[in-house]
C-alpha cells in the first residue's frame, strides 16, 4: 500500500497492540475498520466507555471530499471532523478505514481525556444510564459493556473524591 500523502510503501507496525500501516516518511497511520477504536482503548483503558462514533452527532457533521486516496481501495477520502475536536480525519467510505496524519492520534486522545473529565462530572447520570442500557443492548458484547459501566462508576468515584474532599471525609467518618 502507498501513503495517501504521496510516499511509497506503508510499513506494518504494532501501535498500542494493534497492527496498523504507517508511513516512515510522513509518520501518518492507516487504521483498518475498528482498529482506531482498539488502539484508543489500549492507550487508555479508562476511556473505553467513550464509544468511538464519528457519526454520532449529525448536527455537527462536517464532511468534504478531498484529493487524498485510500491506501487500501484507492478511492478518494472524505475529511470528517472527529466529534467536537479540531481533528480532521481522512475516512474511506468504502472500507471504513481511517488515515491519521502525524500527531492526530495524540490530539484525539487529549480531546477524549478532556471530554471524559467533563462528561463524568457534568453529565454523569445521563452517561451512566446510557452505559447501563448498552450493557443489555450493545453495540459491544455484554462483558465489554459491563466493563465500560463499571469503569464509569469507578471514574466518577475518583473525580468526586478529588472535587469534594469535605464530603468524602464526612462519608469516611460514618459508622460502618
Amino acid at each position: 500500500m502507498d501513503c495517501p500523502n504521496g510516499h511509497k510503501n506503508l510499513e506494518k507496525v504494532l501501535f498500542h497492540h494493534v497492527e496498523v500501516d504507517y508511513c516512515p516518511e510522513c509518520l501518518g497511520v492507516w487504521f483498518d475498520k475498528d482498529e482506531l477504536k482498539y488502539a484508543k482503548d489500549d492507550k487508555d483503558n479508562q476511556l473505553n466507555w467513550l464509544d468511538f462514533d464519528i457519526w454520532r452527532d449529525k448536527s455537527k457533521f462536517k464532511l468534504s471530499r478531498i484529493d487524498k486516496r485510500c491506501p487500501a481501495c484507492r478511492i478518494p477520502f472524505f475529511e470528517i471532523y472527529y466529534d467536537d475536536s479540531s481533528v480532521k480525519i481522512d475516512f474511506c467510505k468504502h472500507c471504513q478505514g481511517i488515515w491519521l496524519d502525524r500527531g492526530e492520534f495524540k490530539q484525539i486522545m487529549v480531546y477524549l481525556k478532556r471530554k471524559a473529565d467533563y462528561e463524568i462530572l457534568h453529565k454523569y447520570i445521563k452517561n451512566l444510564s446510557l452505559e447501563l442500557w448498552e450493557v443489555f443492548a450493545g453495540p459491544e458484547k455484554f462483558r465489554e459493556e459491563l466493563q465500560d459501566f463499571m469503569m464509569l462508576l469507578k471514574l466518577f468515584n475518583y473525580k468526586f473524591i478529588i472535587q469534594h474532599p469535605v464530603v468524602n471525609s464526612l462519608m469516611e467518618e460514618l459508622p460502618k
